[in-house]
């Protein structure tokens, strides 16, 4: 199955991700086809499409509150029904948020 191609808007909305975290340490590359942002290494957030996957840790308050988001679901990124258990899905329409959400990816990757 190919990656699902983001949308202009998506892309653009990425972007103001990264200049909002404003931390030097964060790369932006592609994995499974799809656009990623990784510190040191370790993925913390994904575009899938149009909807921002970030790794907030199943289990947490963030995670419930991303959640709760109407259209929010977790990643699957594959789209066969095994999604990754600590990702949030964020649909385009949460971009106000998507930074926000992304500052507790990012945090959860930082090294100690």
């Amino acid at each position: 199955m190919a990656a699902p191609v983001s949308s202009q808007e998506a892309l653009k909305a990425l972007d103001l991700v990264v200049a909002e975290l404003g931390d030097p340490g964060i790369r932006r590359s592609r994995m499974m086809g799809r656009p990623v942002l990784t510190l040191a290494g370790t993925m913390f957030a994904v575009l899938n499409g149009d909807a921002l996957g970030l790794k907030l840790g199943a289990g947490s308050d963030v995670f419930a509150e991303a959640r709760a988001l109407d259209g929010a679901g977790l990643l699957d990124p594959g789209g066969k029904g095994r999604p990754f258990k600590d990702w949030v899905a964020l649909p385009l329409e949460h971009t106000a948020l998507w930074p926000r959400f992304a500052a507790d990816a990012l945090d959860g990757v930082r090294p100690a």
